[in-house]
């Protein structure tokens, strides 16, 4: 979508995922996945960065802070 689409829409979420990863993932886990999905939707520009669905309750802080990280080392948060 973004190869097809990218110049004309702005994709917004799909930054992490909130069902699997972010709760259930190791925080290499969720940083690697983050940075990469930032890298795939950014380009070019057009990406709002969000988790789109709701923490899970149990998600681990550790796992929190590492979608933050990643963000900030994108240079684009």
């Amino acid at each position: 979508m973004k190869k097809i689409y990218g110049n004309d829409i702005v994709f917004w979420g799909g930054g992490v995922d909130t069902q699997k990863t972010l709760p259930f993932g190791t925080p290499d886990d969720v940083y690697k996945q983050v940075r990469e999905r930032i890298e795939i939707f950014n380009r070019g520009g057009g990406f709002v960065f969000n988790a789109v669905h709701n923490i899970q309750a149990k998600t681990p802080v550790a796992n929190m802070l590492a979608m933050f990280k990643a963000v900030k080392d994108s240079g684009k948060g």
